[in-house]
């Protein structure tokens, strides 16, 4: 397993292996790379923090700003059932960063302090990081983590996330012992 604050250049970019048993999909969220203006460059980095902490990663879906966001959520949580679907691009707040807007509807339960982690871990390197208006909470089973759309706060959202994404993950699934993390009447 590769350091996860600097995972190996030699990783696969992307890794849908099967045997796996969690996978990450990336939806890229880019009207520029949609269109083959610019090629995307946030979904490699997902795939080399993925395998860090030996997670699967689908090839990205590639999608335009807007309100596409829901179809391709929707149809990753009904077709593939990942463990996490992890979308870049559309947190800002130019009209058409509308990301958080259609994730949120989706939404079983929130996860703010995601969120605060990855905005907190941003804002020690650049202070704009503050601007970002990600989403983060479990919908049907999957765990849906908005980050912004540059490579540099990817890769700074995904330092935080390898950190928790495998414990998130086991909560999610509900694999625990009750006498260890105490039953649900246990509060």
């Amino acid at each position: 397993m590769t350091d996860p604050q600097h995972p190996s250049a030699e990783t696969p970019a992307y890794d849908d292996d099967r045997t796996r048993e969690r996978i990450i999909a990336p939806v890229i969220v880019s009207t520029r790379a949609a269109q083959g203006v610019r090629e995307d460059q946030s979904a490699p980095i997902i795939a080399e923090f993925a395998d860090s902490i030996d997670f699967g990663c689908r090839p990205p879906v590639i999608i335009p700003d807007g309100e596409g966001v829901l179809a391709a959520i929707s149809e990753l949580l009904v077709q593939v059932a990942p463990a996490v679907i992890i979308t870049s691009g559309g947190t800002g707040l130019t009209p058409d960063d509308l990301t958080p807007e259609y994730t949120l509807p989706l939404l079983d339960k929130e996860i703010p302090g995601i969120m605060e982690a990855v905005r907190a871990h941003g804002r020690a390197h650049n202070p704009l990081a503050a601007l970002s208006r990600g989403m983060a909470g479990v919908a049907e089973g999957t765990v849906i983590v908005n980050l912004p759309g540059s490579p540099k706060a990817v890769r700074e959202g995904m330092q935080v996330l390898v950190e928790i994404l495998p414990h998130l993950c086991d909560q999610v699934s509900d694999l625990r012992k009750h006498d260890e993390w105490g039953s649900p009447g246990d509060q």
